[in-house]
């Protein structure tokens, strides 16, 4: 079983000293990472903020999580994330994804192509820039991308290059992420109706259960080198679970407190009772890296520091 860790995603931050603060609480707190994801709304832009935030911390890992990949072609991407791989003294994780908001195409006018395209071209544009990464010289000619003859420079800290997040929730993008990720990302979300309703219904136990198993065959030998991860929504200390559950199903009517209590994606109970959950949840899904929202940073702290690295 792979060690635990934490990551935060980070998402806003007034002033540079915001960030800097925020940065340096997480790292002082034992955290691993500083996650912060893509969309085209009130949202930091991920590149400056990663490498603004690993210019004051010196173990934080920083992350994109993830990359709309129809908002950038794979050879700048490779060519950001070596830079930042680069700035950031080999610290650097590429999260990809396939892009999944529905508003974040209509609003700047891009073509939201259905599911299958879109992972698709997400799986060319991984092969091309891992191979960039990874210091080839690449000629690729594919469906949605062509490319001739091209390097990048600077090359990554990290070697062979930064390791790969690719994560959601569709069995067809996970399934890309077994093949092509060094970590595969569970989000339990999915978007309905041509990508306008969001659909919680995954975070059942049992579609967990289903989707691990459909990484585990799909990746076959190189599962073993796997790290899975899952994106908690929700972190409440309690003392009476049942009821925080309760509640919560109420405003979640498509899930039960029982589905609640067993999902990766929630967090529910006392620091003790949440530490054992993420340790039966790590003997049955495999599941050791974890990344949370900033409004539980605190509540999640005393968890964070009984569980990382072991």
């Amino acid at each position: 079983m792979k060690p635990f860790r934490f990551g935060v995603s980070v998402r806003i931050a007034g002033a540079r000293s915001e960030l800097m603060d925020k940065a340096r609480k997480l790292e002082d707190l034992g955290y691993s990472v500083l996650a912060v994801p893509d969309h085209l709304t009130d949202l930091l832009a991920p590149m400056p903020t990663l490498v603004s935030a690993a210019a004051v911390t010196q173990r934080l890992r920083v992350a994109t999580m993830v990359l709309n990949n129809d908002f950038r072609h794979p050879v700048l991407v490779a060519r950001e994330a070596a830079t930042v791989d680069v700035l950031s003294d080999g610290r650097f994780e590429l999260g990809l994804g396939g892009g999944n908001m529905k508003s974040d195409y209509d609003e700047p006018g891009l073509v939201f192509d259905p599911g299958a395209t879109r992972v698709e071209r997400l799986g060319e544009a991984v092969v091309i820039a891992k191979r960039l990464l990874e210091g080839e010289s690449v000629t690729f000619a594919g469906r949605h991308y062509r490319v001739t003859n091209h390097t990048i420079h600077p090359l990554p800290v990290q070697r062979p290059r930064p390791p790969i997040f690719i994560g959601g929730s569709a069995p067809r993008l996970l399934a890309l992420a077994a093949k092509e990720a060094d970590i595969v990302g569970l989000t339990g979300i999915a978007f309905r109706r041509g990508g306008a309703v969001r659909d919680i219904s995954d975070w059942k136990a049992a579609v967990v259960d289903e989707r691990v198993r459909l990484v585990r065959e799909v990746a076959g030998d190189r599962y073993a080198r796997l790290e899975l991860n899952a994106l908690v929504q929700r972190v409440v200390v309690t003392d009476d679970r049942r009821k925080a559950a309760e509640e919560l199903g109420r405003r979640w009517q498509q899930l039960s407190p029982d589905d609640l209590l067993e999902s990766p994606y929630v967090l529910i109970g006392t620091i003790e009772q949440i530490i054992e959950d993420l340790r039966e949840r790590r003997g049955r899904w495999g599941i050791s890296y974890y990344v949370i929202f900033e409004p539980y940073i605190d509540a999640c702290a005393p968890v964070v520091a009984h569980l990382a690295g072991t």
